[in-house]
C-alpha cells in the first residue's frame, strides 16, 4: 500500500482544519492524502444503479467537498476519500496502522465528549499504533506567524523518550525546513524550594546536569538530521505545564506516550492530557517502547 496520511473527517470545523492540515503535511513527506469518514449507517452501495434517494448523500458530499477543495489548493497532492461502514473509532484504528500518521480534528480545552466524532479520539490517540496528530480549528482572525511557529517542539522525558518520538520529531522538522526545539521539564525537589524561592544554586546545578543529559540524547539524532537546527530547553516546572508553556505559537508540540502492552488498559500520561486539551498548536501523540 502506498504510504499515507489519513484524516479522519465529520465535517465539522475542527475536521476540515485537520484535513489542510494533513494535506500540507502530506504535501511535504510527498506522501499520498486519505480522507475517511466512517459512520455505521452508511448505506451499502446499490450493484445496478437506481433511481432512488440516496442514503449516502450527505457522506459523499461532504467528501466529495473536501476533496475538491483540498486538490485544489495542493494540484500535486495525491488525495483519495473513504467512505467505510464501520465504528468510527475501530475504522479510525485500522487507519493510523496503516498510515504515517493519523490526523483528527480536536476543540482543545474542553470535556473529551468534544473531541472529533464524540469521544472517539481520546481512545484512538491512547490505542494507535502509530502517531496521531490533533488540530484545533483555525481562529479567522489569524495573525502573521511569528518565528515560534517555524519551529517544532518535542518534549523529553531524558530517561525513556524513545526512539520512535525523536525519529518523528526530526522528520516532521527536516520536512517542513524549520528548527526543533527539544525540552525537558523537571520539577523542582523538596530541598530546593524555600521560603522566599527557590535555591538558585541546586536550581542552577539541577539544569547544568539535565542540560548535558539531554545533550547527550540529541547527540546522535543531530548527527542523523544535519540540515536541522536544534535548539534546547530546560524548564524547573512541573513537564506538563513547561511543555504547554514551550509549545505556545509553535508550529506542531511533539509529545509521546508509553505504546500499548497487552493486558495493560491504554492511557495517556499527565503531559499527553496537558498538551491535547491546552495546547493551542497542533500536537502529535507518538507511541514509543
Amino acid at each position: 500500500m502506498q504510504p499515507v496520511v489519513t484524516v479522519g473527517l465529520d465535517g465539522s470545523p475542527e475536521s476540515l482544519a485537520a484535513a489542510h492540515w494533513a494535506a500540507d503535511e502530506a504535501e511535504k513527506r510527498r506522501l499520498a492524502l486519505r480522507l475517511l469518514h466512517a459512520w455505521p449507517l452508511l448505506a451499502p452501495e446499490p450493484a445496478h444503479a437506481a433511481t432512488g434517494v440516496d442514503q449516502n448523500y450527505w457522506a459523499k458530499r461532504l467528501m466529495h467537498t473536501a476533496q475538491a477543495e483540498l486538490s485544489s489548493r495542493h494540484p500535486g497532492l495525491t488525495v483519495v476519500g473513504n467512505l467505510v461502514a464501520e465504528d468510527a473509532q475501530e475504522a479510525l484504528l485500522k487507519a493510523a496502522s496503516e498510515s504515517e500518521m493519523l490526523v483528527l480534528g480536536s476543540r482543545g480545552m474542553e470535556t473529551v465528549e468534544s473531541y472529533f466524532l464524540g469521544d472517539v479520539s481520546m481512545p484512538v490517540v491512547a490505542r494507535a499504533e502509530r502517531p496521531v496528530v490533533l488540530v484545533r480549528a483555525e481562529p479567522t482572525d489569524r495573525e502573521q506567524p511569528s518565528a515560534a511557529a517555524r519551529s517544532v517542539v518535542v518534549a523529553l522525558k531524558l530517561n525513556g523518550s524513545g526512539d520512535e518520538l525523536l525519529d518523528f520529531a526530526f522528520h516532521t522538522a527536516a520536512a517542513r525546513g524549520v528548527t526543533l526545539l527539544a525540552m525537558h521539564g523537571r520539577s523542582l525537589p523538596l530541598h530546593a524550594r524555600m521560603p522566599w524561592g527557590a535555591d538558585h544554586e541546586v536550581a542552577e546545578e539541577i539544569k547544568r546536569e539535565a542540560g548535558q543529559e539531554l545533550a547527550r540524547v540529541l547527540r546522535p539524532w543531530r548527527e542523523k538530521y544535519p540540515q536541522v537546527g536544534v535548539a534546547d530547553s530546560i524548564r524547573l516546572a512541573s513537564p506538563a505545564k513547561a511543555v504547554v508553556q514551550a509549545a505556545e505559537g509553535a508550529a506542531l508540540l511533539v509529545v509521546g506516550r508509553r505504546a500499548h502492552r497487552h493486558g495493560v488498559a491504554p492511557h495517556l500520561g499527565p503531559v499527553a492530557h496537558a498538551a491535547l486539551h491546552h495546547g493551542r498548536c497542533p500536537v502529535a501523540v507518538v507511541p514509543h517502547d
